[in-house]
């Protein structure tokens, strides 16, 4: 963050002084986590489930912070936001936020990230947004971006409306490009996080059918992501997907220059003579207006080139050439936890660790990578689905799982393993499609998959894990992980 004084952030923010004069500066980092408060830094002091950060402000001052953001009264200096009112301002409601305390702060917080990208003129804010794949893809933006100057970008999925002023206020005068991850529960939720940090480039994804719960349809759901490419401004650049006709149809919300990616040969930056390596790595000649390159990516499963071909599009259009596009792109790693994380245990078991996250969409490109990764080889290795719950689908919750189901069966995976009473409809798909007998198993839950996987497993075989990251399935790729590493 740019320096800046208590009265001057309290000034920002209307906030009020409590505790101090306001002068000691802010040079540190903005932090909610009282365990990683940076000397000279700011805390926030945010109500949980369990603790309230407002209880440590005098430990975390005592640590070397110059104060605390905070939403009533704390034993420490501090700039009390101002209250919020009902029925405004934050698109999420926070557990334990009984008094409206942390939510003020959250209001004051996205002020305070809005004033310092403002006094940033050099920096470049690039959002990304879809229904799968934001994460991946803001990993892969960054690492195109950083030959070409200093890059900020959040860890993980921070992407809401405490993630995205916390990494906002990461740059500083130095920093060239943001890249931010942007997400909705809800209409307007993207764009309000665009006045926290309003884009210059903005890129949209996919519209798929995660969080169909909240957002009634698919057609809704593009309404919400769409919000994102009506922020920017005239100067600005928005990225679709061609392959997409509910995102490429956003071109015509948006002030800015549009520039479409796919395959689809109406795209400006396109992949072509598509290959995959035995990793289900993915191979393509980058067709640009500007030229052409090989690429040849170092991430896992086929959906990642519309992945690359968005970050591949936003570096094009902020001064890379083709060939340092191709050269990044061929460097990139994996950056985030459980996403097509492929590691080979010392016996030859390949476990895919893709449970961060699940969704009709999601789900479907990891089982084809599964089915690459295992008819690699001849003889072709056996497979394993791990699959648990998708969420968040609403009304489609069982269309959805039992289409999951008979979709394994048709790649021929070998074995499915059902995780959770929830996905029961998934089992009864495949036994539908025709897996009869032990083919497709219905476990209780992680611990009972886990037993099963050590108990059957086989030297050689590919097992993939992926679920819905709130039920932890991820826990079940580290348990085979481990299996032989003690």
């Amino acid at each position: 963050m740019i320096p800046l004084s208590l009265a001057e952030i309290a000034e920002i923010v209307g906030g009020t002084l409590h505790d101090t004069d306001g002068t000691p500066v802010v040079t540190g980092t903005v932090e909610f986590d009282s365990r990683k408060v940076t000397a000279g830094g700011l805390f926030l002091a945010l109500p949980g489930a369990r603790v309230d950060g407002h209880d440590f402000a005098a430990e975390v001052v005592a640590r070397g912070v110059v104060g605390v953001l905070a939403g009533r009264p704390v034993d420490a200096p501090a700039v009390i936001a101002p209250p919020v009112d009902a029925g405004r301002g934050n698109a999420y409601v926070l557990t334990g936020d009984a008094d409206g305390a942390g939510a003020a702060v959250l209001a004051a917080l996205a002020k305070l990230a809005r004033h310092v990208t403002d006094r940033l003129p050099e920096l470049t804010v690039v959002g990304v947004t879809g229904s799968s794949g934001k994460t991946s893809t803001k990993d892969l933006i960054a690492q195109v971006l950083a030959p070409l100057g200093p890059t900020i970008a959040p860890p993980g999925s921070f992407n809401n409306e405490l993630g995205h002023p916390w990494t906002a206020l990461r740059a500083d005068r130095d920093t060239r490009f943001l890249v931010l991850e942007l997400s909705a529960r809800g209409p307007g939720h993207i764009a309000e996080l665009c006045r926290v940090a309003p884009p210059r480039v903005g890129a949209v994804l996919n519209v798929g059918s995660a969080h169909l719960g909240e957002f009634g349809s698919r057609e809704g759901i593009a309404q919400a992501k769409g919000e994102l490419v009506e922020a920017l401004p005239e100067h600005g650049v928005a990225v679709l997907n061609a392959d997409d006709p509910l995102v490429a149809g956003m071109a015509d919300r948006t002030r800015a220059k549009v520039v479409l990616v796919g395959e689809n040969e109406a795209a400006q930056v396109r992949a072509v003579d598509i290959t995959l390596d035995p990793q289900a790595r993915a191979g393509f000649r980058l067709v640009t207006p500007r030229g052409e390159a090989p690429v040849r990516l170092a991430v896992h499963g086929s959906h990642q080139v519309g992945n690359a071909l968005t970050a591949a599009a936003i570096a094009l259009e902020l001064g890379a050439t083709p060939e340092q596009v191709a050269q990044a792109l061929g460097k990139a790693e994996r950056v985030s936890a459980h996403r097509m994380a492929v590691t080979e245990r010392p016996d030859g078991v390949t476990v895919i660790n893709d449970a961060y996250n699940a969704n009709p969409e999601s789900v479907r490109a990891a089982l084809k990578s599964l089915a690459t990764i295992s008819r690699a080889t001849t003889p072709a290795r056996r497979s394993w689905a791990v699959l648990g719950v998708m969420a968040e689908l609403g009304a489609d919750h069982v269309r959805a799982h039992d289409e999951i189901g008979r979709l394994a069966v048709r790649l021929d995976i070998d074995k499915l393993v059902v995780v959770g009473p929830d996905a029961r409809p998934m089992y009864q798909g495949a036994h539908l499609e025709g897996s009869w007998g032990e083919e497709a198993v219905l476990v209780p839950d992680a611990a009972a998959a886990v037993e099963l996987l050590r108990d059957q497993v086989r030297p050689g075989d590919v097992v993939l894990v992926k679920a819905s990251n709130s039920y932890g399935l991820w826990r079940v790729a580290e348990a085979l992980l481990e299996a032989v590493s003690k």
